[in-house]
Order: structure tokens, then sequence, then C-alpha cells
């Protein structure tokens, strides 16, 4: 498990959850890479580990509701698409798309003009993948 994780020692809140932030955990087989570019993309300062097998990203008392990302060394490829992915939102879509491309970003599928009926609560999303093709979205209004 990561070093970053949070501490749930604090009270339950109304619904009983001890739940505080979200961590999200990418496999791959170049972790170095691959933390390169999320740490990169996301712009979390803190680092922990050598990718064998973990590396973790993460903001020391960042307030962010995404605590962490942890980058894990797996000896399989991905062979198929992910049944999970990261939103990731932004103000400009266009100039974070460059800039994701930039970083070893690739665009699979791009964002319409129109937010209907590409968009989901009159939000548009560009999907891409990261340097090994995991999937993430570029989200905006």
């Amino acid at each position: 498990m990561s070093e970053s994780a949070p501490d749930t020692t604090d009270s339950a809140t109304e619904n009983g959850s001890q739940l505080r932030a979200v961590g999200v955990t990418i496999d791959c087989s170049d972790p170095e890479r691959i933390a390169d570019f999320w740490q990169a993309a996301v712009g979390f300062a803190q680092r922990v580990g050598n990718g064998r097998p973990y590396i973790t990203l993460s903001d020391a008392g960042g307030g962010r509701m995404l605590n962490h990302l942890t980058i894990q060394r797996v000896p399989e490829a991905k062979t198929a698409k992910l049944r999970a992915h990261l939103d990731l939102f932004t103000r400009d879509m266009d100039s974070e798309v460059t800039r994701l491309v930039a970083l070893g970003a690739t665009v699979l599928v791009p964002a319409s003009t129109e937010t209907e009926p590409d968009g989901h609560l009159g939000f548009r999303a560009t999907v891409m993948a990261d340097p090994e093709g995991s999937e993430f979205c570029v989200v905006s209004r």
C-alpha cells in the first residue's frame, strides 16, 4: 500500500463513512516513465518509492480529493480498455490537451465542438492515453 495513505482516525461522516480521500493505483511496466508523466500532468510535488514495485505521487497536506497516485509495476502488458479511468477537469481543454500531448499523452477521441450528444451534464471530454496506453479524460464545459 502507499506510504501516503490518509489518516482515517477522524470521526465518521453523517453517513457513517470513514473515507476522507481517494487514491488511485495505475498498473504499468515502466513505473519511472509513467510516474514522470503523471507527476508532470497532475502536479503532485511529493514522490516516494523506486518503482520496485511502487512509486507514489502526492502532495504533503495538499487538500485535494485525489490524495495520491500510486504507479505499480506489473508483469503483464495492458491488453484491453480499462474499466475505470481518471477524469481531469480543466477550464481550458485545448491548452490542457496540448500540454498533456507534449508530456507524452495521446489523443484517442477528441471532444466534439458541441455539448450534446458528446456531453454529460454539460461537460465535454477528450479521451486520452498516458505513455503506456492507460485511458483518461480531460473534461471541461
